[in-house]
């Protein structure tokens, strides 16, 4: 069977490293599918602090240029390669598209298809867009690192952000307490969410508050998370998404902790597929401008704009 021709589309490009003036919106031609890959057309696109890394020239992963931004994605399918199953020409679909979170600022994108998952039908592009990477990072760290069960409790730092935001969410639906510290602002947010506990880490100190717990998820990294140890019961778990916690302080406190990366794959994105059909879970979408405005998302990124709470989107 003859291979699809290239697309040619407008895509936000990085030529060299920089502050938000690096992005370009410029016509480059998407390529057939490869072997796993599906090529689709994108409806919606989350732009996230990761992206910002990227285009700084900060990511840990290489990143050769020129390059398209972006890693989730929302739209459908206009062509598969050889070797994939379980996705087809015209299904809606939402993920991310590579393990280094480019190319999705775009009009069409490539994208691994074990990194992408059927979109419910009632569930919106720019809602299922908002999710992947910062839904299945809550996820891997919830359950898979922290090995959360029903009538644990779990502290969640940083739980106004955009990943804990969604692990508030998933724990509550699993039956698991959650005490969560924010800025006193958020703080009727994160109750909303459905946190029991919602602690101002601006006026209070979380160990006061918190003691004896089973897990400590840590969005925020430094300070808060070498403080963490103390909060934790012995053989308790301290899991970070920001950086490696310190071996030593573990041993001595004598509970585990980790640091990992997140990995979307449609195995993960399947529940949220569920979840976000069912109403049990949100993405919250903060602001949504056209592909073209993506200088102006990235502002928001570097606090050079005022940026609403929730996830910054672009849309086709």
């Amino acid at each position: 069977m003859a291979r699809p021709s290239p697309l040619f589309a407008r895509a936000c490009r990085v030529h060299r490293f920089g502050g938000p003036d690096a992005i370009m919106v410029e016509d480059v031609a998407i390529p057939a599918p490869g072997v796993g890959e599906a090529r689709v057309r994108i409806g919606a696109a989350g732009v996230g602090p990761w992206d910002a890394w990227v285009r700084a020239g900060k990511s840990v992963l290489p990143q050769p240029l020129p390059l398209t931004l972006g890693s989730d994605l929302a739209g459908v399918i206009d062509a598969v390669g050889e070797g994939v199953s379980g996705l087809a020409v015209g299904q809606s679909v939402f993920g991310a598209t590579n393990a280094r979170f480019t190319g999705a600022y775009a009009e069409a994108a490539i994208a691994d298809a074990g990194r992408l998952a059927v979109k419910p039908g009632d569930v919106s592009d720019v809602a299922a867009a908002a999710t992947p990477v910062v839904a299945v990072t809550a996820w891997q760290a919830l359950f898979e690192q922290a090995k959360l069960e029903r009538g644990e409790t779990v502290v969640i730092h940083g739980a106004a952000g955009g990943v804990g935001a969604i692990a508030v969410q998933l724990a509550r639906a699993a039956g698991i307490k959650v005490v969560g510290t924010a800025k006193a602002s958020d703080i009727a947010f994160v109750m909303m969410l459905g946190a029991e506990e919602a602690i101002d880490f601006q006026s209070e100190r979380f160990e006061d508050r918190a003691q004896n717990v089973d897990a400590v998820i840590d969005l925020v990294g430094g300070e808060t998370q070498a403080r963490s140890f103390g909060v934790l019961r012995r053989g308790g778990r301290l899991v970070s998404t920001v950086s490696p916690p310190d071996p030593a302080a573990a041993e001595r406190f004598g509970v585990e902790a980790r640091f990992f990366l997140v990995d979307v794959t449609t195995s993960r994105l399947e529940p949220i597929a569920v979840m976000l059909a069912s109403g049990a879970l949100s993405a919250g979408v903060g602001a949504v401008l056209p592909l073209a405005d993506a200088r102006t998302a990235h502002e928001m990124l570097d606090g050079s704009r005022p940026k609403p709470r929730g996830k910054i989107m672009l849309t086709t």
